[in-house]
């Protein structure tokens, strides 16, 4: 099982972020500060885990979480700040968003950059190696993917029940068929020629 935090010394939140690489929707990031009894088998990088033990994980981690917290960040806003800049907000967000106030972030990736007065460590695949980033990951996945699931009843065209604004095949040729939604993001690369780029 994953430790749960990346240092022990000062009350850790763990953040990361889903949605960064769709077409369409908000990206969504979380953050969670986890006791330090959490264990649970089945917590790992949400993007290594079935939808449902994703959708377990959510409610066992918002009931045992010491605080969490989520945040999306719109189409408009990504557009506006660009999608990396965009990562950066909404993780600063959720981390104000916490009812306790954390004294270290544990980030998921190789760059942050934030106003917030707290120290924080920047790991390259941290949420397959520590449990707070983990969490943070199952949230930011699940609140993202059921709010794709509410656009996609608007928006049924674009098959988002089932891409979830990622970029697949099905979803640019939907593109190409009936043009942009409000909620598409403008400055991404929707073209026909990059049908064949992965998820």
């Amino acid at each position: 099982m994953l430790p749960n935090f990346y240092q022990n010394e000062l009350l850790e939140a763990g953040c990361d972020e889903a949605g960064r690489g769709c077409l369409a929707g908000p990206v969504f990031a979380a953050a969670v500060i986890l006791p330090p009894d959490f264990h649970h088998p089945l917590l790992n990088d949400s993007k290594q885990m079935s939808e449902k033990n994703r959708n377990l994980l959510r409610e066992i981690i918002c009931r045992e979480a010491l605080s969490w917290a989520v945040a999306p960040i719109s189409a408009a806003r990504i557009d506006e700040i660009n999608i990396l800049n965009a990562s950066f907000e909404g993780m600063s967000q959720a981390v104000q968003n916490l009812s306790l106030q954390p004294q270290f972030l544990a980030i998921d990736g190789n760059r942050f950059r934030t106003t917030l007065p707290i120290p924080y460590q920047c790991i390259v695949k941290g949420d397959g190696k520590y449990a707070d980033i983990a969490a943070a990951s199952v949230l930011a996945k699940t609140f993202r993917d059921e709010y794709m699931l509410s656009l996609a009843e608007e928006y049924p065209q674009y098959g988002w029940a089932k891409n979830k604004g990622y970029p697949t095949r099905d979803h640019r040729l939907a593109i190409r068929k009936y043009g942009l939604s409000p909620y598409h993001r403008l400055t991404f690369n929707h073209e026909i020629d990059q049908l064949e780029l992965p998820l």
